[in-house]
């Protein structure tokens, strides 16, 4: 039988609807289309595309259950790897992943499999039709603590608590989910399908303790005290980078992640909303990455007039998802390529100290750039145009140049190693230099992606068990 050499399109909101809600841009496949795509796949012996996946996922097998349309079963095979099916589904950038090594793409130069959007499927027809709940296992008598309720943390937690482990996760925010429910939009991670994931965890016995800081609530150490035998730190890196340019500490100058926060968690998109933010006039969002394009697409349904990306490289080194940039071009982003702020410019008026609008961002100054050598990363390193300066006119500049860890678990774990940039280090299995301590996620690498992060905490659970277990 002739394979169909185009991955079957999603359906989507029509841009100029999309860009004035917050409903999910991407609608999901429709039963017949699963299964017509499904059938694309070559079901390879050698099953390139599993070792693509951070976490493993049996690929084919999920796949050739969809074609006999037996999804209440490919869900069973994505779950015994993966504790958020429908999270991975929507987020992970596959196209770098799984489906950069399906053979029809490799060897016959076709479109992958869409082995994300199938995943996708899987998961919500399960949330749609499934009435079970998932059913906690024989305690084995050990207990874990978890810091941090995101991706890492809730992906560690899971494989633990089918083991048969204790575990309670840590939360500093007030909400469980971490990047997932704070970081990415509802237009592309709706957050009734993060709470339908943290909900499955909890039916298997995992405990969630909201508004606890580690580190300041509760120490390490003390965790320990309280008879854990373990703990996982998967605090993620929410300390927002900066340019230090002159004119950052004007009044509508947001880091992405507080922009994104009030936004998403704290529903400051509503009309009466308790939660402050700036909405309409112009937005300059710095950055190229996926939290850039997040933060430029909100700010747009918040009501904007002009968005603006500023990136210093050009598209090709564009580092967020193809898919994502091309929802934003659709929606009426500008993107502005080979620009770098130098300065951020805003109102004062010495003559009325009392005028509102004093303090406040009235633009972005920017410098063109052209693109040199390449720099230890591999791309073409930026370099300013000499006498190349100009001036966009904005009320709201975004920072989305990347965060780091924050130090509070490091300055208050004694012995706890960390690296420059204040990356916790770990070994292969995700251990720390504190015995019983492991780690993984954006607290070790920095900043990444959604994956990534899932995968150690599978590696450090697998580790936890074999210590505790004697194995």
């Amino acid at each position: 039988m002739a394979v169909n050499p185009k991955k079957h399109e999603m359906p989507t909101q029509a841009p100029q609807v999309r860009a004035h809600n917050f409903q999910e841009v991407a609608l999901g496949y429709p039963v017949e289309i699963a299964v017509e795509e499904a059938k694309r796949c070559l079901n390879c012996k050698n099953k390139p595309c599993v070792n693509g996946c951070p976490v493993n996922i049996n690929i084919p097998d999920f796949i050739t259950q969809i074609k006999q349309s037996n999804f209440e079963e490919a869900y069973r095979i994505i779950n015994q790897s993966s504790s958020l099916p429908a999270v991975c589904g929507r987020v992970c950038p596959q196209e770098t992943q799984c489906e950069s090594q399906c053979t029809l793409h490799v060897r016959a130069k076709m479109d992958p499999v869409g082995i994300g959007r199938l995943e996708r499927f899987v998961a919500d027809w399960h949330n749609a039709h499934a009435n079970e709940k998932a059913q906690a296992p024989t305690p084995n008598g050990h207990k874990v603590a978890v810091v941090g309720a995101g991706p890492s943390g809730l992906t560690c937690a899971g494989d633990l608590a089918k083991k048969g482990y204790k575990v309670t996760i840590y939360e500093a925010l007030h909400t469980a989910g971490g990047v997932l429910v704070y970081g990415i939009p509802e237009f592309r991670l709706p957050k009734s399908i993060v709470a339908k994931e943290v909900d499955t965890l909890k039916e298997l016995g995992v405990d969630v303790e909201t508004n606890v800081i580690i580190g300041k609530t509760l120490t390490i150490d003390e965790l320990f005290e309280m008879g854990f035998e373990a703990v996982f730190v998967g605090s993620g890196a929410g300390l927002p980078n900066f340019m230090n340019i002159p004119g950052e500490a004007y009044k509508g100058v947001y880091s992405a992640n507080e922009f994104l926060t009030r936004s998403n968690l704290m529903k400051a998109y509503k009309d009466d909303p308790q939660t402050p933010i700036m909405k309409g006039g112009k937005v300059a969002v710095v950055g190229g990455g996926n939290v850039a394009m997040d933060a430029a697409r909100t700010a747009l349904r918040l009501g904007a007039e002009k968005v603006y990306i500023v990136y210093r490289r050009s598209m090709e080194e564009l580092p967020a998802r193809r898919e994502e940039v091309e929802h934003a071009e659709e929606e009426g982003i500008d993107f502005r390529l080979l620009c770098n702020p130098i300065e951020i410019l805003g109102y004062n008026n010495p003559d009325d100290p009392r005028d509102p609008k004093n303090g406040f961002v009235t633009g972005i100054r920017c410098v063109k750039m052209e693109l040199g050598e390449p720099d230890a990363s591999g791309r073409r390193r930026p370099v300013a145009v000499p006498g190349s300066e100009f001036d966009l006119d904005v009320d709201t500049v975004v920072m989305s140049i990347g965060t780091s860890p924050n130090p509070l678990i490091k300055s208050t774990t004694k012995g706890l190693e960390v690296n420059k940039w204040g990356g916790i280090i770990v070994n292969e299995d995700g251990l720390t230099s504190r015995e019983h301590v492991y780690a993984g996620g954006d607290a070790v690498t920095g900043a990444a992606t959604v994956i990534s992060a899932m995968g150690a905490g599978k590696v450090a659970a697998k580790a936890i068990d074999e210590a505790l277990s004697g194995k």
